[in-house]
C-alpha cells in the first residue's frame, strides 16, 4: 500500500472508533481480519497513524477548524509525520485507493499556521475537565506535562538478572539500538519508531524465551525498586495482575523470601505462571485469584506489601492513546472507591514495622496524594516514609519528583522520560 491507500484505511479505523466507541486495538483488528491483503507493514504503518492521531486528537483539529476523522488523518501526515503537502495532495488526487482529493480548505489548513492562541485543555490534548485537577498536581507546568503523553513511547526492558547482566542483554538487542535507562540499573531502553516504521517485536527474540528480559517501563522499575525488596522478605503483591512487578522483585530478592502474588481477577492473573517459569522465578507461590481467604494466615506478618492499584492510567497516556478519550469523571469516582477498598484490605497484612508501598499510574491528585492523606487519617498507625530514604541513586544519578513533594515520589515522561507513575511508602508502627 502506499500513503493514500494507508491514509484511507486510517481514516476507516477512525470512523469505527468515533461511531461504534470501539478501543483503537479493537477497532484495527477488525480492518485488519476485514483487509488481509495488507501487510504487516501496513497494518503497522495505519497502527501507528492512527495512534498519533489519538495522541494529538485536539490539536490536529485546532489546526483543521474540524475534527473528522479525515481532517485529523491528513493533519497527522504533515504535521506529525513530515509529509509534504504538496505531495501529499498529488497522491491523493493520483492514488485509486485514496480517500478523496485534498480540497483548498484542506491545503490551507495544512500549510497555514492560525494566529490564535489554543485553549490549554487543546493545547494539552487532554479532556477540558482535567485541566483542573493536572494544574493542582503541575502548576503552570501542567500543560508541557500534559503535552509529553501525547509522544510516542519507546520499549523499555529490565533486564532479569536471575539470568543475564545488563551488558549481556543489550550486545543481544544491539540491532535494535538498545541504550541503558536513566535511573534504574537493570533496564535498556529502545527507541520510539518513527512515522510508519514498525517497530521490533522484542519478544519474539531468543533472548526473551530464555527469560533474559522482560518488557516492563523503567518508571514501573522504579517502582519496584522502591519497595526495597531484599532476599529473605515476606512480600505479599496484592495487585499482582499479569506479574511484572513480581517478577522484578523476585529477581531483586535473589530467590530468596517469599512473595505471595494475588489479584481478584483471574484473567489477569492468568499470564503469570508462564512469566514465572521462563525467568525462572522460584520464590512465588501465586494464591488463587479472588480466594482472600487463603491470604489470612498472612495478616500482620508481611515485610512489604505491595499495593500497584487500579486507576485511570493517566500516566500511560502515550502507550494507550484512546483511553484519554474514555475516560469519564464517573469512571475516576469508581476507581477511587476501588483504591480505597483495596488499601484498606491490604494494609491488614502489614507486619508491625513493615512497609505498604503505593503505586499508580496515574498523575490525579486525588488517586495520589488525597488517598495518602485518607488512609493516614483512617489508618493512623501507619506513617510516611520519605521516598528519599530509600531510594539508592545510581552512578550519583538523582532522581528527584516531579511534584513539589518531600515523601512521595510522582514520575512523568516531561520530567523523568518514564510513565506516569506516583509512588509512596507507609510503615505501620
Amino acid at each position: 500500500m502506499k500513503l493514500a491507500g494507508r491514509l484511507s484505511a486510517a481514516i476507516d479505523v477512525l470512523t469505527e472508533i468515533e461511531q461504534n466507541h470501539a478501543p483503537a486495538k479493537t477497532a484495527l483488528g477488525n480492518w485488519g481480519r476485514s483487509n488481509r491483503f495488507a501487510g504487516s507493514k501496513d497494518r503497522a504503518a495505519i497502527g501507528n497513524l492512527v495512534y498519533d492521531v489519538l495522541r494529538n486528537k485536539l490539536s490536529l483539529a485546532f489546526q483543521m477548524e474540524e475534527d473528522t476523522p479525515r481532517a485529523l488523518t491528513l493533519a497527522a501526515a504533515v504535521s506529525i509525520w513530515g509529509e509534504d503537502a504538496d505531495t501529499l495532495e498529488t497522491e491523493l488526487a493520483t492514488d485509486k485507493f485514496s480517500p478523496g482529493p485534498m480540497t483548498e480548505a484542506e491545503k490551507k489548513a495544512l500549510t497555514t499556521l492560525r494566529e490564535e492562541t489554543p485553549p490549554d485543555h487543546i493545547a494539552a490534548n487532554i479532556p477540558a475537565w482535567l485541566c483542573e485537577p493536572l494544574s493542582v498536581a503541575f502548576g503552570d507546568d501542567f500543560i508541557n506535562q500534559a503535552k509529553a503523553l501525547s509522544e510516542r513511547a519507546p520499549i523499555d526492558i529490565r533486564t532479569n538478572s536471575l539470568k543475564a547482566t545488563p551488558e549481556k542483554l543489550q550486545k543481544a538487542l544491539a540491532k535494535f539500538g538498545a541504550e541503558p535507562v536513566k535511573f534504574a540499573p537493570l533496564g535498556l531502553r529502545l527507541p520510539p519508531a518513527t512515522a510508519a516504521v514498525k517497530a521490533p517485536n522484542i519478544e519474539a527474540e531468543a533472548a526473551h524465551g530464555k527469560g533474559w528480559f522482560e518488557i516492563q517501563d523503567e518508571g514501573s522499575q522504579i517502582a519496584c525498586l522502591m519497595t526495597g525488596a531484599k532476599p529473605g522478605d515476606q512480600i505479599l503483591d496484592y495487585c499482582a495482575g499479569a506479574g511484572g512487578k513480581t517478577l522484578a522483585l523476585s529477581a531483586l530478592m535473589d530467590n530468596k523470601g517469599q512473595i505471595h502474588a494475588y489479584d481478584n481477577d483471574k484473567h489477569r492473573l492468568r499470564p503469570i505462571f508462564e512469566r514465572l517459569k521462563r525467568a525462572g522465578c522460584r520464590n512465588v507461590q501465586t494464591v488463587d485469584a479472588g480466594d482472600e481467604a487463603q491470604l489470612a494466615p498472612l495478616a500482620q506478618t508481611m515485610d512489604i506489601v505491595l499495593v500497584d492499584a487500579p486507576c485511570t492510567g493517566t500516566g500511560t497516556w502515550r502507550r494507550h492513546p484512546d483511553a484519554r478519550w474514555r475516560l469519564s469523571e464517573a469512571a475516576l469516582e469508581t476507581r477511587l472507591e476501588e483504591q480505597r477498598t483495596v488499601l484498606a484490605a491490604a494494609q491488614n497484612y502489614v507486619r508491625p514495622g513493615g512497609r505498604l508501598v503505593y503505586v499508580t499510574c496515574s498523575l490525579l491528585p486525588v488517586e495520589n496524594q488525597q488517598q495518602m492523606d485518607w488512609f493516614t487519617q483512617e489508618f493512623p498507625a501507619f506513617k510516611p516514609v520519605p521516598y528519599k530514604s530509600v531510594w539508592q541513586p545510581q552512578d550519583g544519578t538523582a532522581l528527584t519528583s516531579a511534584i513539589s513533594n518531600e515523601t512521595n515520589l510522582t514520575l512523568t515522561p516531561a520530567t523523568h522520560g518514564t510513565d506516569g507513575f506516583f509512588i509512596a511508602l507507609l510503615e505501620r508502627a
